[in-house]
This record gives C-alpha cells, structure tokens and sequence, in this order.
C-alpha cells in the first residue's frame, strides 16, 4: 500500500537519488561531468596555459592597488577637501615631521635647521604647503611645540588623490627624515600611515600564508585521508586566487582598488575551494563505493554535490556583492575580489576538479596516510592486506560513508535526535548564548583607521603616539571650514567675527583665517603674510584646530556645532571628525539597501533551492543570531581591550573602524550561507526518499556534520592566519570570521537547526499553492 504522505513529498519535491549502477540521468551537470573526464587532458592543459599566463599578470597585483579608500567622495567633508585642494593648493595637513632637538627648539642652531628644512621640504614636487613651528606667527607657533620645547612639529599637504599622496609621501619621507642638521625627524600623517599600511599588508600576507599552509595541509590529510586528496583542494584555491589577482589587475586600470582586497582574496579562495573541494570529493568517494564507474561516478557527483556548490557559490557571491551599494571604495574592493573568487572557485570545482578527477579515477585515494594508524590501532591489523577494509575490499578501508559520517547512530545523527527530543530547550539555551555573547555590541564607539591600526612599534605609529601625548592641539586634525562664496576685501569683518565665535566653541583649540588667528573668542595673532593663503578667487577658508580627540563622541559633537553655527554664506566642513560623521551617515543610509539585497536574495534563492517558504526565513534569522556573537566579540575584545592574549597583540583605542561591522556581516553571512545550503542539499535528499521530517533532518546532519566541522577548521585556520596580521582591522576580519564559521558549523547547524526544524515539522516543507506552482516552473532542480 503507497504513502500518500511521502507520494505528495516527492511529487512536491522531486529528488530521489539514483541507485547503484544506474546513470546520473538528464542532468546537465552529469553531461558536464561526463564531457569533463572524456576531454580530461585538453581541459587540464588549457588550465595549465591559463595559469602560466596569469602568473606575470597576476603575480604583481599589489604594486598597482590603493591602500585608502575609507571615505565617501561625495560627503560634505570631501567636497571640502577637494574645494581646498583645487582652489588654494592647500587643505588639512597629510604628513606631519616630528623634529626633535637635542636642546630647546628655540635654541639658534635648532631654529636654522628647522628653517631650512621647511624651506626644502616647501620646495619639493607634489607639496602644495608646508610650515612649521619655526615659520608660522609667533603666537600661532605654541601649539607646534612640545610640551618639553624639545621637540616641534612640520605639517605639510601633499597634493593628488590617494595614490600621488602616498607616492609623494614614499619619496619625501626617506629623505627627510633621520638626522637632519641638529634635528632628528620622523614621520606620519595620513600620508605616511598608508605607506606603512601597505608595506604591513604585504607582509602579514606572506606571514599568514607561512605559518596557515602546514597546518591545512595536516589537516586537509587528515580530513581526506589520502595525500592526493588532500593536494585538490589546494589546486582549486591556487586557481581561484591567481584568477582573482589577474581580475584585481584589470579593475585597478578602471577603478580605484584597495590593497586589502587581497587579503580576504587568498582567505576566501583557499576557504571556498576547500568547502567545495571536500563536498565534490566526498560525494565521488561515495559514488565509487555504490559501484559506478568513475565517468558516472563524476556525473553523479556534479549532479548532485556540483549543484549545490553552484548554488552555494551564487548565495556567497549575492551576500557579497551588497557591499558594492556603499560608495567607499575599500568595501566595493572586498566585493570586487569577493565575488570574482567565489566565481572562480565554483568554476573550479565544477571543470578543473572534474577533470583531475577523471585523471585519478580510484586513485583519488592513494597514499592513505590513515592506514598507518589503522595498523598501529588495530588488533591483527598487521595480517591483512595493505589497504583492505573490514570487508576486505582494498582501498575501501576509510570507506566514504565513515569519512562522510553516514553510517547509521553516528555522532551527529545522535547529536540530532538528542535536541529533536527536546528542541525548544535547546535551542533556548543556544539562542540565550548567542545574545548574551552579542551584548558587548551595544556599548559600540565608531572611529577611522588612523596610525593606531599599525602595530605599536611602526614608526609612524610611535611618531604620532609621541605627538598625542607632548603636543597640546592636533594640528593634522583640524577642521576646514570651507567658504566658497566668501572672500572679498570688503567681507573681512564677517569672517573675524565668524571665526573668533568659532573659536569660543567647546573643544576649539584654535582658528586660523585670513584675518589672523582666534581663541577663547578673541583674536591672538594679527594676519601676517601666511595668512594670505586663506583666502584665494573670492572663497576663504578657516582652519579650526580642535582640542579633543577627532574620534570621538566630542569630536563628532564638535562638527555639528560648527555646521550648525550660523556662516555669513555656504560652507563645507571638512577634517577628520567630519570624516567620521559624514562616513556614520553614508553607511547608515547605504546599510538598508545592503541587508536587502543579502536577506531578500537569500530568501529568494532557498525557496527555488527547497520550494518552502519557511527554511529561507529560518535561515535568515538563524545566520543574524550567530552574528551577534561575532559583533559581540569585536567591541568586547578589539574596542574593550579583554582577551589580548589570545588574539595578538594590537593598541586598544576604545573604538572599531566603522567599516567593519558592514564588511563582517557580508562576509560572514556568505560563509554561514555556504554550510546552510550543505546541509540542506542533504536534508531535501533525504526527506524526498522518505517523508519523515525528523528522519530527514538527522540523517542530513550525519552526512554533512563531520564534513562540515572539518571545512569550517580549516576556514577557521584560514581566517585565524589573517589574525596574525599587524594591521588591527585585518587582525579583527580574521579573527570575527573564524568565530562567525566555527559558531554556525557547531551550535547553529548542530543544535538550532535540528531544534527548529523539529519544531516546525511539515511545516518546513509548506508554501501556499502559488509558490509551489511557481518552485516546479522555476525551481533549482536536478535535471
């Protein structure tokens, strides 16, 4: 007698696996994967050509990338920036010289030397100003000393966008700085921060890469069994990241890059090719132990484990595509190199691994390191044949269904009977964990990446910590306060009066204009031949020194104050307060639009890839509530301070780059996306053999938890080798995203999942009559 439950099921969801000996069917990926395997050898030489070519293109990617791309370029704040650089070649200072005397800087051979070096400085290609203690008004100079009138400081502007900065920036700073007449100087600055952000980046690369390679390999040999095994996953990531680095080249040449995009670059593409890799492998391994040969044993392999990477991979590269709706190019770049290695690793693993495949054929598992523990573990182990398993069947001793964990009562399908017994309990306590975890988050302070994201011993960074704490004003964080249409001989007044209220505003330092200098609401410096530079073409501007730090929630109260104090005419403010402000906006207004695009493409995608309307809503919510742990994590350890031990060292400002959480929640959501559709893929398999939601559930978490768990260590390994990185915000995406992985593949999969779906039951399955209509004509099927 027939189930009419299970008749509807499989009608309603049609994906009954194929048995022993049978053919993949219609399926274009197993045309695909039999087409791969016969045309193995031209494939795999047209790879070989590809990346040969790719090596040179490739290979020098970094020299052509930016290291800025923080800001908005249409913020009020760059506007003005951009005003001051094209209409008086000047604006806030980019890179600032410390000089320090070995007596007072007043001393005569001191204020030479400082002279001189000024004069020089001023006289050099892209330097658009340049003054210091020793040029500047008498009573505008005080502030350019120190504290111990030691030492003093030289500002300049260097002009250009980003990249002619930090060019400018490389030439000028080896130069002039060290021993310079009786001065030593050093350097920092905006300007010299990126130099040093890009030579670090470089570096932690090299330095991840060293210290991640033998410990994935040790544990991709281990996960695989077998030394061949092991070695795919590695190829499909080497293909992957030099693809993505020849796709960074071509967009340098048409866009703005940053530099960091290679970092999450080489994390993803190893990660991905790893996650897919291990599925496809697995599958195949499985395929071949039912009987199949190998060109059936590839076909039935791409039909099923291809088809979700595919899909796998398109829900990754939605997610991170969101961030190409925010104007900074520094997100867009993540986004540039997300997508394209997401693309190439999916290419990979459904043509090139195919094809290496077909190579192979049973000899995927040669080299079983494995069988040297199986003979020290086993008793009589050392009578039987090399090879043979409990059957006896040579090469089947790691069988796939116990790599896989498919045998029946293993670990994960007992995890997964266990919550289902109790599921509301469970997942209470993982959910309460989750936002416990997540509750540092709302004490979060945003700020900008300045000279503290470099480590504690990189000159610029030691130069500018000095200057914070001997210098009473922060001269290369001055306000511009921009006047485009005010500027006449005739408007003098209204600017002196503009300018002395500006400087009896809270956390104002000082103001320098074209009528002289302010502070405490009076004049202290009459206007002097430096002072011409304020005004040009009948625009003036001010510069308002502040006295609290720009990151910060003073400094962000201090460039309302200013926009909201009544200017005789237009302005633009500029500066890096302003900065900060303007970027809280941009994101905040961009930050909808991004959460759509990763929500709704992700519902959307589910339901063709399940045809419920229930599974794409859970997934939604389970992957924000792993999430809060994550943000937790960030404020609670890099803004707070606590755990430093574990994570490396790094200066603790009491704020998170504000572009982080953004980054974070797009990337992270792609990865836990990644091991929800493996999940899934098998849940649906096995509720379309038998109708039994609860039997569903538990026999796709056994076949998915061990592979799982070992993708998500390795990506965490991967992401963990991002931490080491001196570079704090590389060293914070690291350590967020391993985190984000090792979460969502432990409670979120093995305790919320089970727990949800046990639940919801039939539920799971259900969507209104439309939609089921809709899923059969444009549903993700096998075929």
């Amino acid at each position: 007698m027939s189930n009419p439950a299970r008749t509807t099921t499989e009608t309603e969801h049609p994906s009954p696996g194929t048995g022993p000996g049978q053919r993949a069917g219609r399926s274009w990926l197993a045309a695909l994967g039999r087409l791969l395997v016969r045309r193995r050898v031209p494939v795999l030489l047209g790879v070989l050509l590809a990346v040969a070519a790719a090596v040179p293109v490739g290979g020098g990617v970094a020299g052509r990338l930016s290291s800025g791309g923080f800001t908005d370029p249409a913020a009020e704040s760059t506007q003005a920036e951009t005003f001051l650089a094209d209409r008086f070649g000047s604006g806030v200072p980019n890179l600032v010289l410390l000089a320090r005397a070995p007596g007072p800087v007043d001393d005569p051979r001191a204020a030479a030397a400082g002279r001189e070096l000024t004069r020089r400085l001023a006289g050099q290609r892209g330097v658009l100003s340049a003054a210091s203690y020793w040029t500047v008004p008498r009573a505008s100079a005080p502030p350019l000393r120190a504290r111990d009138a030691r030492s003093a400081l030289v500002v300049l502007r260097l002009g250009g966008d980003e990249d002619r900065v930090r060019a400018t920036a490389l030439e000028l700073v080896p130069r002039f700085t060290g021993r310079q007449g009786v001065l030593e100087v050093s350097a920092t600055g905006s300007a010299q921060v990126a130099v040093e952000a890009q030579e670090h980046s470089e570096q932690d690369l090299f330095r991840a890469e060293a210290y991640a390679a033998p410990v994935i390999a040790l544990i991709l040999v281990f996960v695989f069994g077998s030394a061949v095994a092991a070695g795919l996953p590695l190829l499909i990531g080497v293909f992957s990241i030099l693809g993505t680095f020849v796709v960074l080249r071509v967009l340098s040449g048409l866009t703005l890059v940053s530099v960091f995009a290679i970092n999450i670059t080489t994390a993803l593409g190893l990660g991905l090719a790893i996650d897919y890799s291990l599925f496809i492998v697995t599958r195949y391994r499985e395929e071949l132990a039912r009987g199949l040969g190998t060109a059936e044993a590839v076909a039935q392999s791409l039909r099923t484990a291809g088809r979700t990477v595919l899909f796998s991979a398109l829900t990754v590269a939605l997610s991170l595509s969101a961030l190409l709706v925010f104007p900074l190019y520094f997100l867009r770049s993540f986004a540039y190199a997300g997508v394209a290695v997401v693309a190439l690793a999916a290419f990979a693993a459904v043509v090139v691994l195919p094809a290496v495949l077909g190579v192979l054929g049973p000899r995927v598992d040669a080299l079983d390191v494995r069988r040297l523990f199986r003979r020290r573990s086993r008793p009589g182990a050392a009578g039987r044949r090399p090879g043979a398993g409990p059957a006896g069947r040579t090469g089947r001793s790691a069988g796939p269904e116990r790599a896989a964990g498919t045998g029946p009562g293993g670990f994960w399908s007992r995890l997964a009977t266990a919550v289902m017994r109790r599921p509301v309990l469970c997942a209470a306590g993982v959910v309460a964990l989750l936002v416990t975890l997540g509750l540092p988050f709302a004490r979060v302070s945003f700020g900008l990446v300045d000279d503290r994201v470099l480590p504690a011993d990189a000159p610029a960074h030691r130069t500018a910590q000095f200057v914070r704490e001997e210098f009473t004003s922060r001269e290369s964080s001055a306000l511009s306060v921009v006047l485009p249409a005010v500027g006449g001989s005739g408007e003098r007044q209204r600017v002196a009066a503009y300018a002395a209220r500006l400087s009896a505003l809270p956390g104002v330092s000082r103001v320098d204009t074209v009528t002289g200098s302010y502070a405490g609401g009076r004049p202290v410096a009459a206007a002097s031949a430096a002072s011409a530079a304020f005004t040009a073409g009948g625009a003036t501007w001010l510069s308002v020194v502040p006295s609290v730090e720009p990151y910060s929630s003073a400094g962000a109260d201090l460039v309302k104050r200013v926009r909201a104090d009544g200017a005789p005419g237009a302005v633009l403010v500029g500066g890096d307060a302003a900065v900060l402000h303007d970027t809280r906006d941009t994101l905040s207004d961009r930050l909808p639009e991004a959460a759509l695009i990763v929500g709704g493409t992700t519902v959307v995608l589910l339901f063709l890839f399940t045809g419920s309307l229930l599974i794409p809503v859970k997934a939604v919510v389970l992957n924000l509530l792993s999430l809060t742990a994550t943000f937790g994590a960030m404020v609670y350890v890099f803004q707070e301070g606590h755990l430093r031990a574990l994570v490396g060292d790094f200066t603790v400002t009491g704020l998170v780059d504000i572009t982080m959480p953004v980054l974070m929640f797009c990337v992270a959501f792609g990865l836990s996306m990644d091991y929800e559709v493996f999940l899934l893929s098998r849940i649906k398999e096995a509720y379309a053999e038998t109708g039994d939601n609860t039997r569903a559930v538990a026999a796709g978490l056994e076949r998915t938890g061990r592979l799982v768990s070992a993708a998500a260590a390795l990506v965490a390994v991967v992401m963990i080798a991002l931490a080491t990185s001196g570079i704090t915000f590389l060293k914070l995406l690291g350590v967020g995203l391993a985190l984000a992985v090792l979460l969502d593949a432990t409670l979120v999969r093995g305790v919320l999942v089970p727990a949800v779906m046990r639940l919801a039951g039939r539920a799971n399955w259900w969507a209104p009559p439309p939609l089921r209509r809709l899923h059969r004509r444009l549903g993700l099927t096998d075929e």
